[in-house]
């Protein structure tokens, strides 16, 4: 879809990562987010950086290159070390920051730096107990990781190494888990998702299994003031996991039944909950991952259904053009399961909240509507008398003359008419 775009939430908003080099300026650097076009219109949507895109798909504008720019080292102890530090320590965390901005600066210094071994260095360092240090080097390989020729010339290294399991291990969730480095391992990892080398690999090592359980840690940390900077994990998180979801390694490792728990709904509508409140520009995040995940899970649509709900998601719809088509996809997702499923979605408001969104101009927020119309009136014949009654027919002779939408209008206006 052409919906409108989701900007990077204000500058600083994003809260604080850990105490170290970025200080105050790591929430507004955060906030200005990498986005990469989204796949299929309907089921698994997923990042396709090189691929097409059906035309039907909501578009998510790019809101600038996260992280880039130049970083420096605040040279003082910081208050998070895992060890005591000495001037190695320190040595080394200032050259990963050097090496992070020499990165983003030249492409020629990065060609010299693949021969001369800074894969295996990197793998070398990950493995220091140091909390300053794992951050800047998080840093240097996120900005390693965004150059035009990493999918090609660097992320394969970088998957052959150990890096990417070191990389899980320091995204577990639970009291080691430091915000500060989960947050740039976070966005690494995100980057070789989306150049889709081999993510197959980082589902055999178990990537979506630490992502399930670092979603439902921070739904109930999130809003916590003990955890503050946790919040800048949630935009990278539910990426990851939205885009493995639609890798089809992710059925033959089992991931689909690993995020069928219950757990997994109530964490993504709590983040939901969080991004409405704090950041509203991130919604399309969370709804991309509940969409990846109603896409072909009939278990994750009855707990939609049995928890009640699709009440809060039709509360989202006036957020946003893009927010709404995300909202009325999922509602998509749950009502093509069958008969059972419509029998839970009317009666109720969602009939009500479909006339509304007819009257509004954006062709694919009412191109969705006559699609979930559709489904529903397949379904429950009863809807389409009571959409009759409450003027639907008045409500599509509106859009009869739009070219995008007249075969689908007059389609709807057969189905009603004749159910």
């Amino acid at each position: 879809m052409r919906g409108g775009g989701a900007a990077a939430p204000p500058a600083g908003a994003g809260g604080s990562t850990a105490a170290g080099p970025e200080g105050a300026a790591a929430g507004q650097q955060e906030a200005a987010e990498r986005r990469h076009p989204r796949g299929s219109r309907r089921g698994k949507c997923g990042l396709h950086p090189r691929g097409s895109r059906d035309p039907a798909v909501p578009v998510v504008s790019p809101a600038g290159d996260r992280g880039k720019g130049e970083r420096r080292s605040s040279g003082q102890p910081s208050s998070r070390l895992a060890a005591p530090r000495d001037t190695a320590d320190l040595h080394q965390e200032l050259c990963l920051y050097t090496l992070g901005n020499l990165i983003v600066e030249s492409e020629a210094g990065r060609r010299q730096l693949l021969p001369q071994g800074i894969v295996p260095a990197l793998a070398s360092c990950i493995q220091s107990p140091h909390l300053p240090v794992l951050e800047a080097l998080g840093y240097a390989l996120s900005q390693l990781l965004q150059a035009k020729e990493a999918p090609k010339k660097i992320i394969p290294s970088v998957l052959a190494s150990s890096i990417p399991q070191h990389m899980l291990r320091l995204l577990q969730p639970g009291p080691k888990l430091n915000p500060g480095v989960a947050v740039e391992f976070a966005w690494c990892l995100h980057y070789i998702i989306c150049s889709q080398v081999n993510n197959a690999l980082l589902i055999t090592h178990g990537a979506v299994s630490t992502l399930g359980l670092l979603l439902l840690y921070l739904a109930g940390s999130v809003q916590s003031p003990e955890d503050a900077g946790l919040e800048l994990l949630v935009c990278p998180v539910l990426r990851c996991l939205s885009n493995l979801l639609t890798e089809e390694a992710v059925e033959a490792e089992g991931g689909q039944v690993q995020l069928r728990d219950e757990r997994v709904v109530v964490s993504v509508f709590i983040l939901l909950q969080f991004l409405l409140q704090k950041h509203p520009s991130l919604l399309p995040e969370g709804l991309w991952l509940l969409n990846n995940l109603t896409a072909n899970s009939p278990s994750i649509c009855t707990s939609l259904l049995s928890l009640d709900l699709i009440k809060p998601l039709l509360q989202l719809l006036p957020v946003s053009n893009v927010v709404s088509v995300l909202v009325l996809t999922v509602l998509c997702n749950v009502a093509e399961k069958g008969p059972a499923y419509c029998w839970h979605l009317w009666p109720g408001p969602l009939l009500s909240s479909l006339l509304d969104t007819l009257a509004l101009s954006d062709t694919d927020v009412v191109g969705q509507s006559l699609e979930l119309l559709q489904l529903l009136f397949l379904y429950r014949p009863e809807a389409a008398q009571a959409f009759l009654q409450q003027s639907g027919l008045q409500a599509l002779k509106r859009h009869e003359e739009e070219a995008q939408l007249q075969d689908r209008v007059l389609a709807l206006q057969q189905t009603a008419l004749h159910r």
